[in-house]
């Protein structure tokens, strides 16, 4: 037997796995036997109720633990309640022409001049549109609790770092936190504390932690071994090297967590308003959008929005690269210019009582021009957009959702969904496997027949076993055995919790959005890679709606689609086109440069450069971006429910109009292992696919 032979003969004593496409021959098994039951009335002809009560368990869980601890909490309460006032009564105790000084100098220390002329104008916005009480409120709430999450955070990180099984630990439980929709934190803070601002504190403290916690592992992990090298052989002991050592060499990276956390906290009190029992800037926007006052919910949206972008661009310029003593010295002289810029515009409005406090006369809010902008556009545009709307809903959301069958009709179609378009459609999707399978694409020939039959059936009317054995086979064909059942886990406890037909509700308006997000962002990328004004132009764009609070999309969808599911896919797409951007550019800049010039000689044309040397390879990366996107999709489905999406996120906000914590904290983790598997199979894809390219991982 020739050593060939022998290599491609499985061992002896560990059977070969079974190829994959043998799992998706079982998947058309499974589907053959679940379509056959349903047609039979069987045990697949819907998703089971509630087999676990869960949500009940939960629901007695917190209340035990808030009667237990009473008496912790209500003097946790006090304790964070006292910094909350000093802060909120200090900030309305600075004259106007105060905050907008400090607000600039701020700007100059962390960005120079134009970031310092673009931070006082925010300022001057805010005062000038008489927010300036609600924004004190809100940065208070923030000015609590962002310490809380960096001190926690920084501790948990530097575990996480010293111990690998503290992070085997603590990885899942991030993820877990970071998949989570922010309204499902409000339940269980509610059932503890209440109706107050220690929600808005606590859900914002507890939701920023995540990002510190990782970016302390991740800057104390790339800390050059000789740096390390060095304190050791110094005699450093191992808090001493951390002190000395690690975290400074680490700064640069722990600074940008912190940018990340400031973000977070920012993004949690903002959608903590609706229950916190606080008068801030976030339920301002809140209100004035349930009642329709679009022109107010447009200005105090927009003070969210520059309060998001000043907080981002000061926090990101505290980590700059390269700080040295020229650095210091700017600091020095920054902050002696911010205290005597202070005390001056403090001592002068001691003696102008107009400079105390902004005249409530000078206040502009052009609110009805804004309304009437509003109402002029809704009428100009009125044919694109409802043409737009009803085609969407008609033929993609509605087909998706409950299936061809249930959605064809003849007023809206032409034709009624008779036996012979029944067979033509069977007879065109066997047609286009059969291409696929002859061109060695079996691949795209599975995920054409699967598509088909979910946009025949819906996601609801699939049989809920042909779904977990999609789900699992996936799962199995992406990363193995621990991808597989992880997939088939999660949507197991979305089946056996009652949650199964929302779940699938809520994932159809996600994969829409997903869908067109992913297809106009990755073209936006490909075309700024290959264009560097085009980059340019789209840079300002992406940081303007990476800063901007999850809450703050759903204004411009209200406004010109009202309430409804296709507000909701609008304001997905919003917030979910920046990843596919970002990642599908780094990802063709990232290609290396010698298979570029390598295809260059050969003579490509740059179209030949593009689409089969670049894009294939970039593929692993694009695949990122497609991650992110979903991750961030499911985030605004739950948001969403605010005007008008159907599915889980109806469940979450149900469940705070109950005081229902066990409902909602079911439905939020059901969204959260959606989202972890999905994270999972395309990352261990993406992996695989950078394994087999020889790329870096």
């Amino acid at each position: 037997m020739t050593r060939s032979e022998a290599a491609s003969r499985p061992s002896p004593t560990r059977p070969a796995a079974p190829p994959r496409c043998a799992w998706w021959a079982g998947v058309l098994a499974v589907g053959l036997i679940a379509l056959y039951a349903r047609s039979r009335g069987g045990f697949a002809d819907a998703a089971p109720g509630p087999l676990v009560p869960f949500a009940d368990w939960i629901s007695a869980a917190l209340g035990w633990i808030a009667a237990s601890l009473r008496g912790v909490l209500r003097a946790l309460s006090t304790a964070l309640a006292w910094p909350l006032e000093r802060v909120r009564l200090g900030l309305l105790w600075l004259p106007w022409p105060t905050v907008i000084l400090l607000t600039a100098a701020l700007g100059q220390l962390a960005g120079g001049v134009r970031l310092a002329f673009f931070c006082g104008l925010a300022a001057l916005y805010v005062v000038v549109a008489g927010y300036w009480p609600e924004t004190a409120v809100t940065l208070s709430l923030i000015a609590v609790s962002i310490p809380l999450s960096a001190g926690v955070g920084l501790l948990l990180g530097i575990v996480g770092f010293r111990s690998r099984t503290a992070w085997r630990v603590l990885e899942p439980a991030l993820d877990l936190m970071q998949t989570i929709p922010t309204l499902a934190y409000l339940l269980p803070i509610l059932a503890l504390f209440g109706v107050g601002p220690m929600v808005g504190v606590t859900t914002s403290a507890i939701y920023a932690v995540p990002p510190m916690v990782r970016a302390v592992v991740h800057g104390l992990r790339r800390v050059p071994p000789d740096i390390v090298d060095s304190g050791v052989m110094s005699g450093s002991t191992r808090a001493q090297l951390l002190r000395w050592v690690l975290v400074p060499s680490a700064m640069q990276t722990i600074l940008l967590g912190l940018n990340q956390t400031i973000m977070a906290a920012l993004s949690m009190v903002v959608i903590a308003s609706m229950v916190g029992g606080v008068n801030d800037i976030g339920i301002e926007v809140y209100q004035t959008m349930k009642q329709a006052k679009f022109g107010r919910s447009v200005l105090a949206g927009f003070v969210i929005a520059l309060l998001a972008m000043v907080l981002d661009r000061i926090s990101r310029g505290g980590a700059p690269p390269g700080r040295g003593a020229a650095g210091r010295r700017r600091r020095r002289r920054g902050g002696l210019a911010v205290l005597a810029v202070a005390a001056i515009a403090a001592a002068v409005a001691f003696v102008v009582p107009e400079l105390r406090a902004y005249p409530e006369a000078y206040i502009i809010r052009p609110a009805s021009s804004i309304d009437s902008a509003l109402d002029w556009f809704t009428r100009i545009a009125f044919p694109v957009t409802s043409a737009l709307k009803t085609w969407t809903v008609y033929f993609v959301l509605l087909p998706l959702k409950g299936g061809l069958a249930q959605s064809i009709r003849p007023n809206i179609w032409g034709f009624e969904m008779s036996a012979l378009v029944i067979y033509g459609y069977a007879a065109l999707v066997l047609l286009g496997c059969a291409i696929l399978a002859l061109l060695s694409a079996w691949r795209w020939a599975v995920a054409l027949l699967v598509l088909a039959v979910f946009y025949y059936l819906g996601t609801t009317g699939t049989p809920w076993p042909l779904t977990m054995a999609v789900f699992f086979a996936a799962g199995y064909a992406a990363g193995g055995w621990s991808v597989g059942l992880l997939a088939l886990g999660g949507s197991g406890f979305i089946l056996v919790t009652g949650s199964w037909e929302r779940a699938m509700i809520s994932l159809e308006l996600c994969a829409v959005g997903v869908g067109v997000s992913f297809v106009i962002g990755s073209a936006l990328g490909l075309w700024a890679a290959c264009s560097r004004r085009v980059s340019a132009a789209l840079r300002p764009f992406c940081d303007t709606l990476q800063t901007m609070p999850i809450f703050v999309f759903l204004i411009p969808a209200v406004m010109v689609f009202l309430v409804g599911e296709f507000t909701a896919l609008i304001a997905i797409v919003l917030y979910a086109i920046v990843p596919p951007i970002r990642y599908a550019e780094h990802g063709i800049r990232s290609v290396p440069p010698e298979l570029t010039e390598a295809a260059r000689m050969m003579g490509v044309t740059r179209w030949q450069m593009l689409w089969q040397v670049q894009v294939p390879v970039a593929l692993p990366e694009i695949a990122l971006g497609l991650n992110q996107t979903v991750m961030m999709a499911l985030a605004m489905v739950v948001v969403a429910s605010l005007v008008g999406a159907p599915g889980l996120g109806q469940d979450v906000m149900v469940a705070l109009s109950e005081a229902d914590s066990g409902r909602g904290v079911v439905a939020g983790l059901s969204i959260a292992l959606i989202a972890i598997i999905f994270d999972r199979i395309i990352r261990s894809w993406s992996a695989r696919r950078k394994a087999s390219l020889g790329l870096a991982g």
